[in-house]
C-alpha cells in the first residue's frame, strides 16, 4: 500500500500523479489483485492515522474507537478524496460520536427485551406480522459511523454463536405466519461461503414450503467490499430462490467499476438488487448529489428502494438532517427524473413502530366530489371522485 501526499505538495510533472489526483487531498493505493479475504485481513485499524499522515486525527480516532470500533478495508479507504468529505465522514470516527449523547442505543427496539412480542430469541426482531429480521453477524467490511446498531457491531463478545442461530431458526420454524426472513447483521456476507450456505439452507428448508415464502439479505458489501461478490457466492445464493438483496450506497463516489461489476454479477444470477440510502448531513443532503446517486444506481440495475431519515441513534446525531430536507429532496426527484430513480422516503419510527412513508403535500383538498392535486411543477389538477349513487348497474349497461 502507498499514499501520495496532499495537493499542497507541488509537482512539476502530472505524470507522477494518479488520474484524479487533482481532485483529492491525498491518494491511497492498494493491491487490487488481492481477494476479499486478504483485503479484510489488511483492513485499516486505529494505527493507520500515524502511518498515513493523519497525526492530527490520531488521538481523536483512538478515543472514539474505544467506544465505537473503527474498521475500514483498503478498497473503501481508497475511495476517500477529501478529508471530511462524504466518504471520510462515513468511515472515519469523529469526536462528535462521544461528545453528543442525544439518542438511544436501540432506538428501533430491535433487542428482544425491548420488543412487544414475548420470548423472541436474541437474534430475531419480529416487528411485522409475517416477517422477521434475523441478525447473523456483527462484523462488517467497514463500520459506518452512523450505524443504527453501533451498540453491538464490531464487539467480538456480541458476535452470534451457532447455538444462538439455531434458536432463531427454531423460532422461525415454530411461527408459521413468518413467510419472509430478512437476513442482516453486521453483514451476512462477512461470513465464509460454507457457513453462509449452511445457514441459508436451514432457513430455506422452512420458508420454501410456506406460501409466498422469500429470503432477503441486507448487505453493504457490493458498495464497501465488492470483491466479496464472487462466482462461488453467486452460485450459493442461486440455490435459494426466490432470494432478494438490498444493498446500501449513500454517495455517487461509491459507484465504481468494482461495485458495478459486483451488482451486475448478482443481477445476472437472477437476484433482484435494491438499495437503501440513509440521508446524512454533509454526505448526501443535496438534491443534485442524490439525483446523481439514484440515476447511477439504476444504470447498474440496482433499484432505489428506501431513502431513510437517519435514526436517532446515540453517537450519530451529527448526521441527522431536518426532516424537511428529505421531503425537499424527494420533491426534487419526483417528476424531475425517472420514477425508477425515486425511492420511498421513510422514517423508521422510534420505539419499534416500523417504517412510515413521508410525502410532500401533493394532496391539497379531498372531498366527496373531487381530489385537488399539485404536480411536480406546482400546478393544480382536479380528479373527480366516483359517485356510487349515480354509477349505472351492469344490467343497465347491457340493455
Amino acid at each position: 500500500m502507498s499514499i501520495v501526499k496532499s495537493l499542497s505538495t507541488s509537482k512539476d510533472s502530472s505524470e507522477e500523479e494518479p488520474p484524479d489526483q487533482k481532485q483529492r487531498d491525498f491518494y491511497f493505493d492498494f493491491n487490487k489483485d488481492k481477494d476479499w479475504k486478504e483485503l479484510v485481513k489488511s483492513r485499516t485499524m486505529i494505527n493507520l492515522p500515524k502511518d498515513y499522515n493523519f497525526e492530527r486525527f490520531a488521538e481523536e480516532i483512538k478515543k472514539v474507537s474505544k467506544v465505537y470500533p473503527m474498521n475500514i478495508n483498503p478498497y473503501y479507504f481508497s475511495l476517500i478524496k477529501k478529508i471530511d468529505g462524504p466518504i471520510w465522514k462515513q468511515c472515519i470516527p469523529s469526536i462528535k460520536e462521544i461528545e453528543d449523547n442525544f439518542g438511544e442505543e436501540d432506538p428501533l427496539n430491535e433487542e428482544s427485551e425491548n420488543q412487544i412480542r414475548e420470548n423472541v430469541p436474541s437474534l430475531i426482531t419480529h416487528r411485522y406480522p409475517d416477517r422477521v429480521l434475523f441478525l447473523v453477524s456483527n462484523k462488517c467490511a467497514m463500520y459506518c459511523r452512523f450505524c443504527t446498531r453501533k451498540r453491538k457491531v464490531g464487539d467480538d463478545r456480541k458476535n452470534p454463536k451457532w447455538e444462538e442461530i439455531q434458536k432463531a431458526i427454531g423460532y422461525i420454524k415454530n411461527h408459521e405466519e413468518i413467510r419472509d426472513v430478512l437476513i442482516s447483521g453486521g453483514d451476512p456476507f462477512m461470513l465464509g461461503d460454507s457457513y453462509l450456505d449452511k445457514l441459508l439452507k436451514r432457513v430455506y428448508e422452512i420458508i420454501h414450503y410456506r406460501k409466498n415464502g422469500i429470503i432477503r439479505i441486507g448487505t453493504r458489501i457490493p458498495c464497501v467490499l465488492p470483491q466479496r461478490i464472487t462466482p462461488n457466492l453467486c452460485n450459493i445464493l442461486k440455490k435459494y430462490h426466490p432470494i432478494y438483496l438490498n444493498t446500501h450506497f449513500n454517495h455517487p463516489l461509491e459507484i465504481t467499476e468494482e461495485s458495478r461489476k459486483a451488482c451486475g454479477m448478482l443481477v445476472d444470477s437472477g437476484i433482484p438488487v435494491g438499495n437503501q440510502t440513509v440521508l446524512l448531513r454533509g454526505v448526501n443532503d443535496d438534491i443534485e448529489v442524490m439525483k446523481e446517486l439514484m440515476q447511477g444506481l439504476v444504470s447498474m440495475r440496482v433499484r432505489p428502494y428506501y431513502l431513510y431519515q437517519c435514526d436517532p441513534v446515540k453517537g450519530a446525531n451529527h448526521f441527522r438532517t431536518d426532516v424537511r430536507k428529505g421531503l425537499e429532496i424527494y420533491k426534487a426527484l419526483r417528476g424531475h427524473t425517472s420514477g425508477l430513480c425515486v425511492p420511498t422516503f421513510v422514517i423508521d419510527s422510534p420505539g419499534g413502530g416500523g417504517k412510515i412513508p413521508l410525502l410532500p403535500e401533493y394532496v391539497l383538498e379531498l372531498n366527496d366530489k373531487e381530489i385537488i392535486l399539485k404536480n411536480y411543477e406546482g400546478k393544480e389538477f382536479r380528479y373527480p371522485q366516483i359517485n356510487l349513487n349515480q354509477t349505472p348497474k351492469s344490467s343497465e349497461i347491457l340493455n
